[in-house]
């Protein structure tokens, strides 16, 4: 996870680009940074910002539960702790985690509230910081495409890779066999191979044959699974749809690759402008 530093402190942001409100309250006091979230916790105006906040963003927000806390905010025997706040209403802008890099973490627009209660000194640097890392991804980000453009424009013009690119012309033999599940039935028409068939000829890989199929499968794929349906309603046995299938397939993806290389040469040459 990547750190910020502010006012010589460190703070954790997480793949989601959750700021670690752990961190941001052992600014305050490191032995208490807990206390110090419950405390925050406690308050009705922090309630009322969390609420809206949920509402604005999570269409599953419980408001109901949210009313009773809100009711309750601000009495000497309200507690709250970030874990009972995300279970009792379905909240997504907190979450509390526990192990290595537990703690809790919020959304950074509630991380900068939070900031702002501690200190609004912190809560300004924190800001900057935040950003400043967030400029330094996209500039990271820019120079991933820069490179992996180079690399599929060198890829694509490989008349190898080109022709494995498209699905190859299924064998009378192969659509005479019978398929257990329609799955398969796409996955023959699109890839050549069943499901099992890739597994065991993919040991080291992690998924299946689908998680491994690029955009332009991924496309095809849905549009196969739209005209198998059709197919089955018209009454076609499944040798007569896999050889329709595998025809369309054929020809979808021919199209969709054309498409991308072009595509991809646009985008390579905006980006080697940048």
């Amino acid at each position: 996870m990547p750190n910020i530093t502010v006012l010589e402190h460190s703070v954790t942001v997480n793949k989601e680009d959750y700021i670690s409100l752990t961190d941001i309250a052992k600014y305050k006091d490191g032995s208490e940074a807990n206390d110090i979230i419950r405390n925050w916790l406690r308050n009705r105006n922090t309630i009322e910002f969390l609420g809206i906040w949920e509402q604005l963003y999570n269409p599953d927000f419980k408001p109901v539960e949210f009313d009773g806390f809100r009711k309750e905010a601000g009495l000497n025997s309200f507690t709250l702790s970030p874990a009972k706040w995300v279970e009792a209403t379905n909240a997504i802008g907190i979450v509390s985690k526990s192990g290595r890099y537990g703690g809790t973490y919020a959304h950074k627009d509630i991380a900068f509230e939070f900031a702002s209660w501690i200190s609004v000194e912190f809560k300004l640097y924190l800001i900057k910081e935040f950003q400043r890392l967030k400029d330094e991804e996209q500039k990271q980000l820019g120079w991933d495409i820069r490179r992996n453009l180079t690399k599929i424009n060198y890829r694509i013009h490989t008349d190898a890779i080109k022709t494995n690119l498209i699905p190859e012309t299924l064998t009378p033999q192969q659509t005479s066999l019978v398929y257990a599940s329609e799955a398969d039935i796409l996955n023959m028409a699109l890839f050549g191979m069943t499901a099992k068939t890739w597994r065991e000829s993919n040991p080291d890989k992690q998924g299946n044959i689908r998680d491994d199929a690029d955009m332009s499968q991924l496309v095809c794929l849905a549009n196969l699974e739209t005209l198998n349906a059709l197919f089955i309603q018209d009454g076609l046995s499944q040798q007569e749809r896999l050889q329709r299938l595998n025809t369309i397939a054929i020809e979808q993806m021919r199209i969709l690759n054309e498409n991308s290389i072009k595509r991809l040469a646009e985008m390579f040459e905006r980006v080697v402008e940048l």
